[in-house]
C-alpha cells in the first residue's frame, strides 16, 4: 500500500508542474535571443507570420496558423540543424544552444524524436508542438 501511495503521489507531482512558462533575465538565455534575432526577422518576412502569433505560441496555447508552421520552418533551415527533408539533426540543434539549456533540450527533446507531418512547415510545427507539451515551462519560440 506505501507503495502504491507513493507512486501516486510522484503522477499527482509530475502532472502539477508548473506550466507557466519561465520568462526571467537569465531564460531564455539572453545570448541566445540576441544570437538569433537576425534569423527571427529573416523568417517573419520570408513567411509573413505575425509578432502576435509567435508570442501565443510561445507564451500562450498551441493553435495552429499555417503561417506560423513555416516560420518553424524557416528557423529550423536558417539556423542550418535539419535537412532537405525535415528531420532536426538533434545533435546539431543541441550543440547550438548555451551549455546552460543543455539538460532542459535533453529532457524536451527525448520524447521528440520522430516528427511527423506531411510537409515540412507540419514536420516543424509538430516538433515544436511535442516540445512545448513535453515541457511548457522551459519552451520558447524565438
Amino acid at each position: 500500500m506505501k507503495i502504491f501511495v507513493i507512486c501516486a503521489m510522484i503522477v499527482v507531482a509530475i502532472y502539477c508542474q508548473d506550466a507557466t512558462p519561465r520568462r526571467d533575465a537569465e531564460y531564455p538565455p539572453p545570448e541566445l535571443l540576441e544570437a538569433v534575432k537576425p534569423i527571427r526577422k529573416i523568417c517573419i518576412a520570408k513567411t509573413g507570420v505575425t509578432e502576435e502569433a509567435i508570442k501565443e505560441f510561445s507564451d500562450g496555447q498551441v493553435h495552429e496558423d499555417e503561417k506560423l508552421k513555416c516560420y518553424m520552418n524557416c528557423v529550423f533551415h536558417e539556423t542550418n540543424v535539419v535537412d532537405d527533408s525535415g528531420n532536426v539533426h538533434l545533435e546539431k540543434l543541441h550543440n547550438s544552444l548555451p551549455d546552460s539549456m543543455h539538460d532542459v533540450a535533453l529532457h524536451m527533446g527525448i520524447r521528440c524524436l520522430y516528427p511527423e507531418g506531411d510537409t515540412l512547415c507540419e514536420k516543424a510545427f509538430w516538433l515544436n508542438k511535442c516540445w512545448k507539451l513535453a515541457d511548457p515551462k522551459h519552451y520558447f519560440l524565438i
